[in-house]
């Protein structure tokens, strides 16, 4: 199975369980930006950790340090390439959001399986795993040399019409963007979080033809 509910979407709250039922039926091809994978592609997960804060459903997000990484200083999901020992994407997103986030793992329950996913930049071929956190635990930036900080962003605050807009890369790339305090959320994880809260029943009517200077908007959210 490249994509699908992982439980029986009868079993979860009512506020995740159209998001895990929807998964079945994702066009894996509905992510236009993201083109198929080369031979070379290396096999990577990210854990979409859903939890239920005092504000709400609310999902796990890490502030990538800053540095020569291609992915330095931008806002994502745990996650990273796999291991020869990891057993799935699964075993690839939970262990690299122990080691990068500090979760506890015990309180995880993997739900869902995302369609495969090709980044070119960094050629890597991701997998997004969604998850409940059912019993949620002390986070934090385990590593300062990778994460800068580790936060949870309530869903209402990121389909509020006033945290949402367009930006546009020097590339060409124009794409999705949320604000965040002191976070632009954009490009691959911006992305995903548009599909989330599309398919899980959450979005609102916002202006797409916003679309600012992924620079100046970053700018903006600093000042």
């Amino acid at each position: 199975m490249t994509h699908g509910p992982l439980v029986d979407p009868a079993a979860l709250p009512d506020w995740l369980a159209p998001l895990v039922a929807a998964t079945a039926d994702l066009d894996p091809h509905m992510w236009r930006r993201f083109s198929a994978p080369d031979e070379n592609a290396r096999e990577a997960a990210v854990l979409i950790l859903l939890g239920e804060g005092i504000d709400g459903p609310d999902v796990l997000l890490q502030l990538r340090a800053n540095g020569d990484d291609k992915h330095s200083g931008q806002v994502a999901f745990p996650g990273g390439k796999a291991e020869d020992y990891d057993n799935g994407p699964v075993d690839t997103a939970l262990r690299e959001a122990v080691e990068e986030t500090g979760v506890d793992p015990a309180g995880v329950r993997p739900v869902a399986l995302l369609p495969p996913l090709h980044i070119p930049v960094s050629r890597f071929h991701v997998t997004p795993v969604v998850a409940q956190w059912v019993e949620p635990s002390r986070v934090w930036a385990v590593d300062p040399a990778e994460t800068q900080a580790v936060a949870r962003v309530p869903i209402a605050h990121l389909a509020d019409p006033a945290n949402r807009f367009m930006v546009g890369h020097p590339s060409g790339f124009t794409g999705p963007a949320f604000a965040v305090p002191d976070m632009l959320v954009w490009g691959f994880t911006a992305g995903l979080l548009t599909m989330l809260i599309s398919v899980g029943g959450w979005e609102q009517p916002w202006d797409t033809t916003d679309v600012r200077d992924l620079d100046t908007a970053w700018r903006a959210l600093q000042s």
